[in-house]
């Protein structure tokens, strides 16, 4: 194809019927394929942004459809991240299928990037819709927190701590269900061995979900730091907020270390209340899953309302009357806790955008695969070692 400068100089239109045929080398020279689109993916909008990582929707020939295709910058991300969360990321999601977690798919590396191909949500995050409506009537806020409770009760049973339990994390199906997603800071093989605890050492997650034994910088039972994250996603569905405030270190220490304080609006029901400071309690007497499961808000039954008057009060009460007292911004993306900024204090940077496009394959993992396949072409994308942020 001639060059834009070059294209000026040719010949009048009368004679272009003389010229000579276009040389067939230069008409195959035609644009090389993306990585994505030699495996069937077409980009699309960008729909959240990290540190180091974009995440695009695309359109799939193969999952005829929408997926969400995570992209990590291997020149912004760094070191610890891509030898030891990223891969084990893609360790621990290839394994997990469950309703209430969003599916992985497949994963891609590249010289310069890699792609973690997911399901996609078509209805945004928890946070946005804390956002939008200021709170959730419990009806809501039940179905949801149950799902959550499902999710992450599945994963501990398989050995698998998430450690980054937040609204945002938490993305909504075409059908309103809860997808817990981002196993960014997650890890496997965590089931207590011969009766005793497996403890974490990496302190991560997010400082207002952020349990009290991970903000004093100690080793921590990581499914009970679930759960307090558990506590906070509830607490801000019913609320419209988050239960501490973040902006101070040593304060935030003094609030989680005391007991929950409520706001007077919006009126919450007593047992989602004392659910709530189940969860959002010292270690030694937090509440544990199964204790959730069996607790008389979490168990109850929308059908059974005509013979609660508690409950009845709490689902039919005025969302208007709800929202009066509440500031549209008091929910914010909190913030990204590292072992680094515990120590000193410090706040974290903010995020940057990265560029998408890519050139050379090099290595590809695919669930869709059996292991012998996979452990035969020694895949490392999806070989080495578990996640935990």
């Amino acid at each position: 194809m001639p060059s834009p400068v070059s294209s000026l100089h040719q010949p009048p239109v009368a004679d272009v019927t003389n010229a000579s045929p276009v040389d067939p080398v230069d008409a195959s020279k035609e644009k090389k394929p993306t990585v994505l689109e030699s495996h069937g993916y077409t980009l699309g909008k960008t729909i959240g942004n990290g540190s180091y990582a974009t995440v695009r929707m695309a359109q799939s020939e193969r999952h005829e459809g929408n997926v969400a295709i995570k992209i990590v910058s291997k020149f912004s991300a760094p070191a610890d991240y891509l030898k030891k969360f990223l891969p084990r990321e893609i360790e621990v999601v290839k394994g997990l299928r469950h309703p209430n977690l969003i599916r992985f798919l497949q994963a891609i590396e590249t010289t310069h990037r890699v792609y973690i191909i997911m399901e996609y949500a078509d209805n945004g995050s928890l946070l946005d819709i804390i956002r939008k409506d200021q709170l959730i009537d419990e009806t809501r806020a039940r179905k949801w927190f149950k799902q959550l409770v499902y999710a992450i009760d599945y994963c501990h049973d398989r050995g698998v701590v998430h450690r980054d339990v937040k609204c945002e994390n938490l993305l909504m199906d075409e059908g309103w269900n809860v997808k817990l997603s981002d196993f960014g800071f997650a890890r496997g093989h965590m089931k207590p061995k011969n009766g005793n605890p497996i403890l974490s050492e990496t302190y991560c997650g997010s400082y207002a979900y952020a349990s009290p034994e991970i903000l004093r910088g100690i080793p921590y039972q990581p499914q009970h730091a679930d759960i307090w994250s558990m506590g906070v996603v509830l607490f801000a569905m019913v609320f419209g907020r988050l239960p501490f405030d973040d902006s101070d270190y040593k304060e935030l220490i003094k609030q989680v270390s005391s007991k929950v304080v409520f706001p007077k609006d919006p009126k919450v029901s007593v047992n989602c209340k004392s659910l709530i400071n189940k969860i959002l309690s010292p270690l030694k007497s937090r509440i544990r899953i199964s204790g959730i499961r069996i607790d008389s808000w979490f168990s109850y039954e929308e059908d059974q309302a005509a013979g609660s008057s508690k409950e009845r009060r709490s689902s039919t009460e005025s969302e208007d009357d709800r929202r009066s007292s509440l500031d549209p911004d008091t929910i914010v993306p909190p913030d990204i806790i590292t072992k680094e900024q515990l120590e000193s204090k410090a706040r974290p940077r903010g995020s940057k955008r990265y560029s998408t496009d890519e050139e050379e394959t090099v290595k590809t993992e695919d669930p869709t695969r059996s292991d012998t396949e996979d452990s035969s072409k020694g895949n490392t994308t999806g070989k080495q070692k578990r996640q935990s942020k």
